[in-house]
């Protein structure tokens, strides 16, 4: 018999290479500009909306 696959759960395996590589988690940063991308657009459209209303 083969040797199975890689599973959907397994890491990417680098070429040559056979430690695992993980993708780093997104930064705070990041993630707080998101945060403030969302709040702002929200503050657009309710000001929109009292504007125009």
């Amino acid at each position: 018999m083969s040797a199975p696959g890689p599973t959907a759960g397994d890491p990417a395996q680098a070429p040559g290479n056979e430690e695992p590589r993980y993708e780093p988690a997104p930064g705070v940063g990041k993630l707080a500009l998101w945060v403030l991308l969302f709040v702002l657009a929200a503050v657009v459209v309710v000001a929109g909306g009292v504007y125009f209303g």
